[in-house]
């Protein structure tokens, strides 16, 4: 079968790999549709592990399945989660499952942009999901992000009629406007240093957008009639942006970190301040099997579009290009890939 193989984000190859077969609890899935990530894109997290077959957000037909499977059969169309956690330990049972150690060390074989995946037993058994008949395989790639935005907006207690600020209109910050919006936030400001980007988040429906180097605290003041943002989402990996997302808060809001700077990088935080306001500051990362049944549902009865996020829709051969395309970011939401085509 055919893979692309990354090495860097300027150098991915198409090569021939050996179809993967289904051991027992396991399953293979032939990948109809799988989109680039922004975490793709990241080379001082991809880099260590090239040269790698990337790609984990899916979706396909399964084609066999091993002894002793249930729950999914041959002819089905599913996504499949490459991550799972083992929903035993102390984390899992306490609702931190991205914090758990089996979640950090499952993974497909090879990887989404390739013809073909086997689908580990664990990964069978707790992170494939049988899509509905009304779902496209290109609209079921967004499952895998719409679950880390769902499970990002419940940790930080998202709640109809408060006010959201999203830094960053990649499609990350596009799924958390969308999802605040039919949550019944009663405000949405969002940000970027790309026009492209901050027009697409007014398409998606903020009621407001800035660019990311302007003076966003005064910006979310004049739009909130002198107030804070109550939750604020850091969709761009800079610490320019995270102090804005401090600055930018309400007395008593809530900061979360969805996305992050590169190893290494220092923040100053003003405890002083921090305190004083009672900000209260967390992180999300990852979308545990509950979300990602939530998310399918969201798209698959409408309450959050995303067809009009697509941008691009290319086949395995040109998936260098796309990596070009998602790289640049000037003209570009959703990258997919098609490995069938």
């Amino acid at each position: 079968m055919r893979v692309a193989v990354y090495y860097s984000n300027s150098d991915i190859r198409i090569e021939e790999r050996e179809r993967p077969e289904a051991g027992p609890g396991e399953a293979v899935v032939k990948i109809f549709a799988s989109g680039i990530c922004g975490s793709d894109l990241l080379e001082w997290y991809r880099l260590p592990k090239a040269p790698i077959v990337l790609g984990h957000e899916v979706a396909g037909e399964v084609v066999s399945v091993g002894s002793g499977v249930s729950g999914i059969k041959t002819g089905d169309r599913v996504s499949a989660a490459h991550h799972v956690p083992c929903n035993t330990c102390e984390l899992c049972r306490t609702d931190r499952h991205s914090l758990c150690d089996t979640l950090r060390s499952t993974n497909f074989d090879p990887g989404g942009f390739s013809e073909y995946v086997r689908l580990p037993a664990i990964n069978v058994q707790t992170g494939t999901f049988l899509l509905p008949d009304a779902l496209s395989y290109e609209e079921a790639t967004f499952a895998e992000p719409l679950a880390c935005v769902v499970r990002a907006q419940r940790l930080s207690g998202v709640r109809a009629g408060s006010s959201v600020l999203v830094l960053g209109s990649g499609l990350a910050g596009l799924l958390h406007i969308r999802l605040a919006k039919h949550s019944g936030a009663s405000r949405i400001l969002a940000t970027d240093i790309s026009e492209f980007r901050t027009k697409a988040a007014l398409r998606s429906g903020a009621d407001a957008a800035c660019d990311g180097n302007a003076d966003v605290a005064s910006f979310v003041k004049k739009e909130l009639d002198g107030h804070g943002a109550d939750f604020v989402f850091v969709c761009a990996g800079s610490t320019k942006v995270i102090q804005q997302a401090l600055d930018s808060s309400e007395l008593g809001g809530t900061v979360c970190i969805f996305a992050l700077p590169a190893p290494g990088e220092e923040f100053v935080l003003n405890l002083h301040e921090f305190w004083k306001r009672g900000i209260t500051l967390t992180s999300s990362y990852a979308g545990p099997p509950a979300e990602t049944r939530t998310a399918i549902d969201l798209l698959a009865d409408g309450s959050i579009r995303v067809k009009d996020l697509v941008t691009h829709t290319l086949p395995l051969d040109k998936t260098a290009e796309g990596f070009a395309l998602a790289a640049a970011g000037s003209s570009t939401l959703k990258v997919i890939i098609r490995p069938d085509e």
